[in-house]
């Protein structure tokens, strides 16, 4: 069974840690992006491991490969389970992350994010960018041969993805969304049982649990999606 993540994507480590305990053991696997790392730095992390959890630190590097490579260090060094770098990094930014995270922290490259479509995708990448779909295999690949443990795609790229690369790259796929949930400000996205049975490995969910007016509740709902849904 796909493992879920839930997206702590508050604006300080209060409010995700009341959330954490709010769900107990229905959810063992956090996301901690931006905001919140911004918010309250590896004090965060800390927190969540000491209360029996592990950490995604979705921090999306995209810098010069001495520094991705020192930043994974420290990373590695606060005992979070999977970091994400940016695929259009390139190749030396890609294999100096691999090579610093070691064995413990795995090393996800982000292909395309979930906010960008077609079009989207043109205006920052040009008419040789081509199409969202294209850009995440031909990404995917590159991110392949550099030795990462698995790539970050939308739902609607799995399928493809695992054709192509069978059991070899795991894929984590955010933009999970309920069905009648806001898709919000994703392009790309799919319900829990699609991501799944198109063979996500690890998936994201964050406004469908965070947002709900009962967490708990759509917790739940998620687990009962993947637990039925074939992989």
């Amino acid at each position: 069974m796909a493992g879920v993540i839930v997206a702590l994507d508050f604006a300080d480590a209060e409010g995700a840690l009341r959330l954490v305990s709010q769900l107990g053991e229905s959810c063992r696997f956090y996301k901690v992006g931006s905001e919140l790392f911004t918010a309250a730095g590896p004090a965060i992390v800390e927190a969540l491991r000491n209360d029996g959890c592990h950490v995604f630190l979705d921090l999306k590097l995209h810098d010069i490969p001495n520094t991705v490579a020192r930043t994974v260090r420290r990373i590695d060094e606060m005992g979070v389970r999977i970091t994400t770098v940016h695929a259009s990094g390139g190749r030396a930014m890609m294999e100096a992350a691999v090579e610093a995270a070691g064995v413990s922290c795995g090393v996800f490259a982000v292909t395309v994010l979930t906010s960008l479509d077609d079009s989207a995708l043109a205006e920052v990448g040009g008419h040789n960018a081509g199409t969202v779909s294209e850009a995440v295999l031909r990404l995917a690949a590159l991110s392949s041969s550099c030795g990462v443990r698995g790539v970050v795609c939308s739902g609607l790229e799995v399928s493809v993805l695992r054709s192509r690369f069978g059991p070899t790259l795991e894929l984590l796929v955010p933009g999970i969304r309920l069905a009648g949930d806001d898709a919000g400000d994703q392009s790309r996205v799919v319900t829990p049982a699609v991501a799944v049975s198109a063979g996500a490995d690890y998936i994201v969910v964050g406004r469908s649990v965070t947002a709900a007016a009962d967490p708990v509740a759509a917790m739940q709902m998620v687990l009962e999606q993947i637990s039925s849904s074939p992989s």
